[in-house]
């Protein structure tokens, strides 16, 4: 695996270098030849001493993006604490679907099927049919801040999360982009609508 480190407010020194791409080596196993892992490591002097560095880490394998984050009380330590999280995240995106676009062409091939069986309704005889919703979940709102608002979402396997800011006091959406990349969505309530 080819291993990319940088380093923010932090000397990077040859050790260091070897000592995560020794650590990066135990995911070999499970990662795809030609993967690529690009580690950053963050000293935050304004965090406590237990959160004083944070660790990130993004793997390229095999078309997946699999991104994950982690502090510590050094940058070592910061790494391990994510290295799990992270081996998780490689298995379980092996087991998920590849994309969309697979199941949109087994799709397309059983309507194309029904249609040679006749079994499939033109444009002129479908009926007009509404959306609707066949399940609903509720579930508490913990107040969290963003980064744990990732791992959370990053250890249940989800593209998005929704989750009560602890920041803003607001709903928050976090999701994963197409890049591996996160975006966060903020609801703006417009001053007239509330009767302002």
């Amino acid at each position: 695996m080819k291993t990319n480190v940088k380093a923010r407010n932090l000397e990077l020194s040859d050790r260091l270098r070897a000592d995560i791409e020794k650590k990066l080596r135990r995911l070999d196993r499970i990662s795809h030849p030609d993967a690529e892992a690009t580690v950053e490591l963050i000293a935050n002097a304004s965090r406590a001493n237990d959160q004083s560095h944070v660790a990130e880490v993004t793997l390229r394998n095999d078309g997946e993006v699999v991104r994950s984050q982690s502090a510590g009380s050094n940058p070592i330590a910061a790494l391990d604490a994510l290295l799990d999280k992270l081996e998780r995240q490689v298995v379980r995106s092996k087991e998920r679907p590849r994309s969309g676009r697979g199941r949109t062409a087994e799709a397309t091939q059983a309507i194309t099927a029904r249609e040679a069986l006749g079994s499939v309704a033109g444009p002129d005889e479908q009926e007009e049919t509404r959306p609707e919703i066949v399940k609903l979940k509720r579930f508490d709102m913990v107040p969290m801040f963003e980064e744990d608002a990732i791992d959370r979402m990053e250890e249940l396997g989800h593209a998005f999360f929704v989750f009560l800011n602890a920041d803003s006091e607001t709903i928050n959406v976090l999701y994963r982009r197409n890049d591996g990349s996160y975006g966060l969505i903020e609801p703006v309530l417009d001053d007239r609508r509330r009767g302002r």
